[in-house]
């Protein structure tokens, strides 16, 4: 907790695969989101955030918990064919912990960390969910059906009724119900959106000219000399002649839900504005993006691009972090987020985390002590089959350990598209050594599981094809 302040309320807001590059105040082509343009500009933006897995219910489980998902199983999202495990009731929670330390909670939108049990069950003393939008969906707009599939379409249920603004008017009557009783409180607010298929509202349907749309950095990507599955993706998806103007359209219902989704945002930081709540610490973040037609793909499985693993993130205290700061160093959207809540609220906590509290590095002087100079994603496969993978990325350059193909090297320098993979060039040996000697440590530090005498010879003795 910040010296000589109370424990504060805590807002955290979700988006569910939202790419980087669509939450940049003022960025030339980016989509319009006044209101998270209005929080970066009285806290703090993060421009190098990261996924540290890339996937919607392992990530969700390691934000709770503040550790990855290798550590306790929980490696697939629930509804695949393969078995899954999930985050254990018992495990510590930062929710528990806030709960005992006297705050009052609840959850709202999706949930995705345990098959059967919900929010209740980690720390969360009410909840409302995706089931509960359904049900209303169901009842208020009976006749409306979707036949876009994953491509998404417009959608004609009016803007205020839409799944952004119903969710954020639950989030609403929560802040105001809980502000009401005098002590700390915390609201999760986790929106679905803009995972596809996205369907924009109203206003936002038409929001977005398609031929406004400007290729990805990475779109025309040739494959050569990169995994198979890579390839295999666009065939598995149905897209592989989508040329740009197949793509357009699709993105520019991307940009129209991430508009959407910002509008209803909006609602949630009026409502503390107009019940006074300044001693509030709100997060703004992402579980991980979407391709959205980069590298000519869909979604985000069997991939390490920056497309999928950066994501956006922001910070506001009132007081104790700095107004319109923008911190540029690695930082994990969800992994460090245990720790720093933890130090906010002044919780117990467990003494091993495998995120760190990112408020030393945002007070006076605290950039200069940040040690966290690469950041470190892991997959490990599930809708096509198991596919491991794991990521280190450094300021330059990215390395990607797939156990079963080609690995990847890219140097994000000359190469921000990640277009060009330089894995197998001589003079480049020493770095990839290097980059597979910290990436190792890391691993053996974080309880990755990936330690023994055959991935050893691949990451430590060199013997990679």
């Amino acid at each position: 907790m910040s010296a000589g302040r109370t424990p504060p309320n805590i807002v955290l807001i979700t988006a569910d695969q939202l790419r980087y590059d669509c939450v940049e105040p003022n960025a030339p082509g980016a989509p319009h989101t006044p209101n998270l343009a209005r929080l970066a500009a009285e806290g703090v933006r993060f421009t190098q955030a990261y996924s540290h897995v890339p996937v919607c219910g392992p990530a969700r489980q390691s934000l709770l918990c503040g550790r990855r998902p290798e550590s306790f199983g929980g490696l697939w999202n629930a509804g695949a064919a393969l078995p899954v495990g999930s985050l254990s009731p018992d495990e510590w929670t930062w929710p528990k912990a806030l709960q005992e330390r006297g705050y009052a909670s609840a959850f709202l939108g999706k949930w995705g960390v345990h098959p059967r049990l919900g929010p209740t069950a980690y720390g969360y003393d009410r909840a409302v969910g995706a089931a509960d939008y359904e049900a209303f969906r169901k009842d208020a707009y009976p006749d409306v059906a979707f036949a876009g599939g994953f491509f998404g379409e417009p959608n004609p249920i009016p803007v205020e009724d839409a799944s952004t603004h119903w969710l954020a008017r639950q989030a609403v009557r929560e802040i105001e119900r809980l502000h009401a009783e005098g002590r700390p409180w915390h609201v999760a607010l986790h929106f679905a959106e803009p995972h596809l298929p996205c369907r924009p509202s109203g206003r936002f349907a038409d929001m977005y000219d398609p031929a406004d749309m400007r290729p990805w950095p990475g779109f025309g990507d040739t494959f050569e000399g990169k995994p198979y599955i890579q390839r295999q993706q666009l065939c598995s998806w149905g897209v592989e002649s989508f040329g740009w103007a197949d793509w357009a359209p699709i993105v520019a219902r991307y940009y129209g839900v991430v508009s959407q989704l910002d509008d209803a945002i909006g609602h949630v930081l009026r409502a503390l504005d107009r019940l006074g709540a300044d001693d509030t610490l709100v997060v703004f973040t992402a579980d991980h993006g979407d391709m959205c037609g980069s590298h000519g793909m869909m979604d985000k499985h069997y991939i390490m691009y920056d497309d999928v693993v950066r994501v956006p993130m922001i910070m506001r205290w009132n007081g104790a972090l700095p107004a319109g700061a923008v911190c540029g160093r690695f930082a994990y959207g969800f992994l460090d987020l245990a720790p720093t809540f933890a130090e906010a609220a002044g919780l117990n906590r467990p003494e091993r985390l495998h995120g760190d509290s990112l408020l030393p590095l945002l007070r006076g002087g605290g950039e200069a002590l940040w040690r966290r100079e690469a950041v470190i994603a892991t997959y490990n496969g599930q809708q096509f089959g198991l596919y491991c993978q794991r990521m280190i990325r450094t300021e330059r350059w990215k390395y990607v350990w797939n156990l079963t193909d080609v690995d990847e090297l890219y140097d994000l320098e000359a190469d921000p598209g990640e277009l060009v993979n330089r894995i197998g060039e001589a003079k480049l040996a020493d770095i990839v050594a290097e980059l597979r000697r910290r990436l190792y440590e890391t691993l053996l530090a974080d309880e990755d599981g990936f330690d023994n005498e055959w991935t050893r010879r691949q990451l430590l003795a060199g013997r990679k094809l």
